[in-house]
This record gives structure tokens, sequence and C-alpha cells, in this order.
């Protein structure tokens, strides 16, 4: 309880009593001017829960306006005293206010690069507005399910940019190549994830790094309890060091090992950001085409984490694509293709006009090739806008992209502006 919840028990023995003190509270001592009896409620009327002599200690819990104090005995017994038996009181810890790393909305995006290849060479580059970047360093190994890193020289060198343009760097954490049995092995066991978060520990202060993103997708659904675990268990860890910790998610409704697998309320109390990861909504597993990303569906589900799951909503982080995909639809009504296309390379032929979609907030494109039909839900600034316009009305903490390089230029003028409304 000590370690993992900052929280300090005590066994009294000889009232059978154990007490459970938060050290992140405030707590305000006194002792007791002359011997009382302690009261089950405040006034005299009320049964006796407990005695206490002159000058023993207890802890005042709250006063009340009649004149009485709430309490705690040295023996544990929790009851009402007259306020004026209490002398000498005083504050002997007070309340543990956390510092935001991050003033204003997280303006986030995702850097993606393999485990075969170097992070990217950003020297130079100064990106509107962002104040957080997530590049792709660590990961499960897919046969021990150990902490491995793509960081080097490479990645050093990508740390020292980040921070000299003043972003806050949180890499990512991914299963990907791990696995879901591996995840699984590692989530069951305890001993596995004090392992794993003592790695994370030495990783985050070898690299300097501000947070981390945990990026932990295709979990079995029965392993919901055990994932908040390793987060609850993760959180103290990274407090002492004053790491962010921000934990991806994905929509409320869906598959049992993609979306059911999260507890979105526990997850939300705990970390410092829930990241929710607001995109394909058809992707590749759909049986129709569609958008990646409907207004109308991120919204939905939006709500859904906020009204149902109780997230706070400045802790939600907004999760948005830099991509759509192109459906191809033959003559016999199957779809052949989906192809991940990203905003810079979405071409639209000179002679289709787009449609704007004022459900979704985005424009709509179909047109004939040859026998097959091309469909596409396209992702662009003015998409974007839309989707950004939900951080100011339900006041979320900010925005995440995915990925850095899909993107056209003006989309970062366009989220810095929504974000500074």
């Amino acid at each position: 309880m000590l370690d993992v919840y900052n929280i300090e028990l005590k066994n009294i023995e000889n009232t059978n009593t154990i007490t459970l003190d938060s050290l992140d509270r405030k707590q305000v001592k006194a002792t007791l001017k002359s011997n009382v009896s302690v009261k089950s409620q405040g006034k005299f009327l009320s049964r006796i829960v407990d005695k206490a002599e002159k000058g023993s200690t207890v802890i005042v819990i709250s006063e009340t306006e009649s004149g009485w104090s709430k309490i705690r005995t040295e023996n544990g017994k929790i009851g009402y005293v007259k306020t004026s038996k209490l002398e000498n009181v005083a504050i002997v810890r007070e309340e543990k206010v956390e510092q935001k790393q991050i003033s204003g909305k997280v303006n986030m995006f995702w850097d993606y690069f393999s485990q075969w290849v170097q992070a990217p060479n950003r020297s130079g580059q100064k990106i509107e507005g962002v104040n957080v970047v997530s590049p792709s360093f660590f990961y499960l190994d897919e046969n021990s399910g150990n902490l491995n890193e793509n960081v080097g020289n490479a990645g050093k060198a990508y740390i020292d940019w980040a921070h000299s343009n003043g972003y806050k760097v949180w890499p990512m954490i991914s299963n990907a190549e791990a696995g879901i049995k591996i995840t699984s092995n590692i989530l069951n066991s305890y001993t596995k994830r004090q392992n794993l978060i003592q790695s994370i520990v030495e990783k985050c202060a070898l690299y300097d790094i501000d947070g981390i993103n945990v990026d932990f997708e295709n979990m079995y659904e029965e392993d919901k309890e055990e994932f908040s675990r390793f987060i609850i268990e993760l959180m103290p860890r990274m407090q002492e060091m004053g790491i962010v910790v921000s934990v991806d998610v994905t929509a409320p409704d869906g598959a049992p090992n993609w979306s059911m697998c999260y507890d979105r309320n526990v997850i939300g109390d705990v970390a410092d950001y829930l990241v929710f990861m607001a995109y394909d909504q058809h992707g590749n597993s759909s049986t129709k085409p569609g958008t990646t990303a409907g207004f109308n569906w991120v919204e939905t589900n939006l709500k859904k984490i906020i009204e149902y799951d109780e997230v706070d909503t400045e802790k939600i982080i907004l999760g948005m694509p830099f991509y759509t995909r192109q459906w191809t639809i033959g003559a016999d009504g199957k779809i052949k293709s989906k192809p991940v296309i990203n905003m810079v390379n979405t071409k639209i032929p000179t002679n289709v006009e787009k449609q704007w979609d004022d459900t979704l907030k985005q424009y709509y494109i179909e047109y004939k090739s040859g026998k097959n039909t091309i469909k596409m839900w396209i992702e662009d600034g003015d998409s974007i806008k839309e989707k950004v316009s939900l951080v100011t009305k339900y006041n979320l903490g900010g925005t995440s992209c995915w990925r850095k390089d899909m993107e056209t230029s003006n989309v970062w003028t366009i989220i810095r502006e929504e974000l500074e409304k």
C-alpha cells in the first residue's frame, strides 16, 4: 500500500484497528486539554466511542459550525469532541499538489519508426504549436516480453532536438511486437509487471525523458483488470520522477480484444492522461467502405468516455488521424482493396468534385475507375479543424495526431489556432 498508493498503514492491536493515512493529503494534529469522552456525533446526547486522556495526540479531520471537531484518537477511533478541548492545533502535512508539466492544452504527435530503423533526423525543424512529441522508442520483445529500445545515437539526437525546441518527450511503449499472449503473460504476473516497471524507470532516467505513452493494444478482455493494475503500480514510480503517464485507449464499443480490454474509468482516474485514439471507425477489418473518423462517431464515443466512464475531460487527449483509406469496389460489389492514404498523398482527379458531409464534417469523393468504383472520405485541414473544436466544446486536455509526416503543413496552424480558443 505504501509503495503503490503512498498510503501508510498502522495496526493498533489493543483495539483491533487498522488506520490508513494518505501521505499525499493534508493532516492536522492537536493535543487534548483534558480527559474527554469521544462522541459518535457532534452533540452531548450521543454514545461514547472512545475515551482519551489529557495530553494525548489526535488527528483533526474537520470542524463543525456548532463547535465540535471530528477527530481520530490514538486508538484509531473516529468521533467528535468539543473544539474548545483542543490545543496546539498544527498542520503536520500539507496537501500534495501536482504541478502540471504542460500549461494549457497538449498538442502532441506520434513519431513512428519501426524497431529496425533509426529515429528521424528533425534537426532544424520547428513544428508550430506542438509541445509534446511521442517517438516510438520502446517496445516489448516478441519472445521474452522484456522492454527493448530503439534509441541509439539518432534517438539521443532526437531528444536533444525536441528539448531544444521546448517540446516534452513522451515516448511510446508498444506491445505490438510482443502480441496478445506475451502481453497477457506479463500482466498476470506481479513479478513481471514490476520488472517491466523497473525497466521503464531506468529508461526514463537514462534518456532524460519527460513522460511515457503506454500504447498497449490487442489484449484479452479478461486481462482488463490486470492492465489497470499495471498502470496503478506504474504511476507512483513515475510520479516520484516527475514523469507524465498517458495511456492510449480505443473507442468504447467494439471487439473484446480491441475495445473491451480497457477499464477507461480506472485508467482515466489513475493516469495523467487518457488518449482516445479516435480513428479506424472503418478499418482493415471493415466489410463495407466508410470513413476513418467521422465527426459524429468521434463525438458519440467521446461522450461515452466522459459520461459513462466518468473520465475527467481535462485528462482526455483526442487522438486524430492524418490519413484515410481509399476503397475500391468491384462491379460485383466486393471490396478489392483499401490502402491507407495519408494527407500529403491524397489525390483527387480533376474531373471529380468533392462533396462536404455535414454529419461526418469531412469531404467525400466517389468516381469510376474502369469497372471499379472508388470511394474516399477525406481527412484534411477542414476535417481536422472540426475535430479539434471538440477540445473546446468539452474542455479536453488536448490533441495528439497519428502520425508525423502524414500531414499537410497547414494542419499545425489549424490545430494551434483551435486549441488557443
